[in-house]
């Protein structure tokens, strides 16, 4: 499945309205603003259609993913978007990871919970907004999705970085480092950058992770830097989608894809759009000086032209001069 498809169910009380554009979306909030009632309203419309007094439009099927029966439900129907909640205890498991990748259908998962196993974007974790009989969702961390918050001084210069990747994105940023005595690490992964945060450090510190799966983390390492002022978070798509966006390739086709990623970004094929990015940029400099490989950055991106087109891609960051 890809695409935005949007979703709205009715009844004479309540009315919820919200686009969905990813194969993982997650729906938080405290108890009493809604979330269950979708799911059961949605339950309703399945089990009774019009006759339970609710109206559902939407361009593909939705329906309650629940019991004991879910991984047979998921075989048996493709091009659904998929309802879950956190009573579900399957959706915290390893099999339920396994079960939705390559599967050709979206999932919205109704859950506070952090659900390590999932590629969660931190694009597309939401609450529910109530406007009285009226439902829509915000984004919760959208003041987070490419960097800060409104109370952030910008731009930031940071004495060290703390960087998610260990592969071609770690070489740029250690290169950076360098040549600019800034302080480079790797965390060798998102689950590891919690226990890097040190509350006794003095340097300015940007945490730079991949938002397009970083969304797992992205509550107990909010909630661990929100009184550290020193802190601060860069969560761009990916290191490719920066290299993407910065015009080194040019064409068309590649701007398509980075305008609208949800028309091409297929989840039978990516598991997030992480691995759309990459697959992008490899791709389309597969015959070029410009050639990438994840694992090992190649060296014609830190030449001072490309790497400053790179630059002015982070906004927010100011990482001085060579």
């Amino acid at each position: 499945m890809k695409g935005k498809h949007r979703i709205i169910i009715q009844n004479r009380s309540l009315h919820y309205e919200f686009d969905i554009r990813r194969n993982i979306t997650i729906i938080q909030g405290d108890s009493g603003t809604g979330k269950s009632t979708l799911i059961d309203m949605l339950r309703s419309y399945d089990n009774l259609g019009d006759s339970s007094g609710i109206s559902l439009s939407c361009d593909v099927p939705c329906r309650v993913l629940e019991g004991r029966d879910w991984e047979t439900i998921l075989r048996n129907n493709p091009g659904v978007i998929f309802f879950t909640d956190e009573e579900n205890s399957f959706i915290h498991t390893e099999e339920f990871a396994r079960a939705i990748r390559d599967t050709d259908n979206y999932y919205v998962l109704i859950t506070r919970e952090n659900l390590y196993e999932l590629p969660i974007s931190v694009e597309e974790i939401y609450g529910i907004h109530n406007a009285g009989r009226y439902h829509n969702t915000e984004r919760v961390y959208q003041q987070f999705y490419r960097i800060y918050s409104e109370e952030e001084v910008l731009p930031v210069r940071p004495e060290k970085l703390i960087v998610e990747d260990s592969n071609a994105g770690y070489d740029f940023f250690h290169s950076l480092g360098m040549e600019r005595s800034i302080e480079c690490i790797s965390s060798g992964g998102n689950a590891q950058i919690y226990g890097m945060i040190d509350p006794s450090e003095t340097k300015e510190v940007c945490i730079i992770a991949d938002g397009a799966a970083f969304g797992a983390q992205m509550n107990r390492v909010y909630k661990r830097i929100l009184s550290l002022k020193n802190y601060h978070l860069y969560l761009p798509e990916s290191f490719e989608w920066i290299i993407l966006m910065s015009g080194l390739i040019d064409g068309n086709e590649v701007k398509a894809r980075l305008e609208k990623p949800e028309e091409y970004a297929d989840s039978l094929d990516y598991f997030s759009w992480e691995q759309f990015f990459t697959d992008v940029l490899i791709s389309y400099t597969e015959d070029d000086y410009l050639k990438y490989r994840k694992n090992k950055l190649n060296e014609v991106y830190l030449h001072s032209a490309n790497k400053e087109k790179i630059l002015r891609v982070i906004k927010g960051l100011d990482f001085g001069s060579d």
